[in-house]
């Protein structure tokens, strides 16, 4: 559906489930006008400012990175077909660039990579695989996820992002 915004030595990569009908429309991640995704991450630190969601490529300029678990359907998480989470072509796009941290924006696309359910996951960093960088389990940032939202994991990894991640090198490719 849409790219991944994936290069070597980015410090930050963000892993949503899938792209919603109006960001597949609108060919940019985070686009419908009620996600707090853009507003979050500048007011965590992770921006120097709101950025629009056709501004996505800007990203890699600041060391992060975008892709979805669901690369092929497009839909809120109880809309998505069977199957199209795809933990293991998720795994081997991150091991290819390998990120300093990766954080997943809600908590069904890491509970399709850790194979965890969602009711055993916890906000904010947590356990997860030897091989992989650190993992992050982040509030949903979509309208429809509002009950559940809680800015505090999302500023925990702005902190992180600020303290102890080295600077950003250029990366390699377009932005």
């Amino acid at each position: 559906m849409l790219p991944d915004l994936l290069a070597p030595g980015l410090r930050l990569v963000f892993c949503g489930s899938a792209p919603g009908a109006v960001s597949a429309a609108r060919g940019a991640y985070y686009a419908h006008p009620g996600n707090r995704f853009w507003r979050v991450l500048h007011e965590a630190g992770l921006t120097p400012r709101r950025l629009a969601p056709a501004e996505y490529p800007h990203l890699l300029r600041l060391g992060i990175g975008l892709t979805d678990m669901a690369k092929h359907a497009s839909g809120n998480d109880d809309q998505l077909p069977p199957g199209a989470y795809d933990p293991e072509g998720f795994a081997a796009r991150i091991r290819a660039v390998r990120p300093q941290a990766l954080a997943f924006t809600a908590k069904a696309p890491a509970a399709a990579f850790l194979g965890r359910p969602t009711g055993a996951l916890r906000y904010g960093r947590v356990e997860g695989v030897a091989d992989f960088p650190p993992l992050w389990v982040l509030p949903s940032t979509s309208g429809q996820a509002s009950r559940f939202w809680d800015d505090r994991p999302w500023h925990a990894l702005g902190a992180w992002f600020r303290a102890e991640a080295p600077p950003p090198q250029p990366p390699e490719g377009p932005a």
